[in-house]
């Protein structure tokens, strides 16, 4: 959940994040710091939905192919990113970025480092309980959109959102996996409950009931659509129902 869970949420806040920003996922330059579990996830699920400017940085600063030292975990990072093999740490690489996502540690990102980032820039920051950067500080700087992984502000990017709804529809069409269609799916989906984004709400509720079932829909289609389905459900809509009432206990 940690991993694959906060990667949904992230790709979803994303999708309407650029809407606001006026953006598209295919051209923006993302940074990436911090290649923990989150940070890893995070990037894949990133790649997998077309993004092609990624750079992942950790305690060391960008990661890149050659670079000594690099855990197995790394080496796939630096494979499907940076492909100009840019180096240095989180100061110089972030100038020009589009998105910061922020998988990491408190107060790593500073006012002028979103100064530097270009026009409309995109911040969201999910170390807990601090921040990488305040909401607050970030918004002053000119970001355009904040995401952080707490309750106390606007946008936030939470793992309910995904793993109850994932799971939901991987048990009811019997996946025998999880798969990157499936996550692109889920993430689709919250993505698409939030009908006009705004800088203040480009994610649903944690809480919003219409979450868990329209995620449970999607990932049983993305499942049975890429052969990951042994058990078919033909009428989804009537399945979302299903799958609503389930999760509000009026069933079992």
């Amino acid at each position: 959940d940690d991993q694959h869970g906060t990667a949904i949420v992230v790709l979803a806040a994303l999708l309407n994040a650029l809407k606001v920003a006026r953006k598209e996922l295919t051209k923006v330059r993302i940074i990436v710091n911090g290649a923990g579990s989150a940070g890893v996830g995070i990037t894949r699920l990133l790649v997998a939905a077309g993004v092609t400017n990624i750079v992942v940085v950790d305690t060391e600063g960008a990661i890149y192919q050659g670079r000594a030292g690099l855990t197995r975990f790394k080496e796939e990072l630096a494979e499907m990113t940076n492909n100009e093999r840019k180096k240095g740490g989180l100061e110089e690489l972030v100038k020009g970025a589009d998105v910061f996502i922020g998988a990491s540690s408190a107060g790593v990102l500073s006012k002028e480092h979103v100064i530097s980032m270009a026009s409309t820039p995109i911040v969201f920051a999910l170390a807990n309980p601090i921040p990488e950067i305040a909401p607050e500080d970030a918004k002053e700087a000119g970001a355009a959109v904040i995401g952080t992984g707490s309750s106390e502000h606007e946008n936030q990017i939470n793992n309910l959102l995904a793993f109850p709804g994932v799971f939901r529809g991987v048990l009811d069409c019997r996946a025998s996996v999880i798969n990157v269609e499936m996550r692109l799916a889920a993430a689709r989906a919250i993505a698409s409950l939030v009908k006009k984004p705004t800088a203040g709400a480009v994610i649903p509720q944690p809480l919003d009931r219409r979450v868990a079932p329209a995620v449970a829909r999607a990932v049983v289609e993305a499942a049975m659509r890429t052969g990951a389905a042994t058990k078919l459900i033909k009428n989804l809509p009537l399945y979302q129902k299903i799958a609503a009432a389930r999760i509000k206990g009026l069933i079992k």
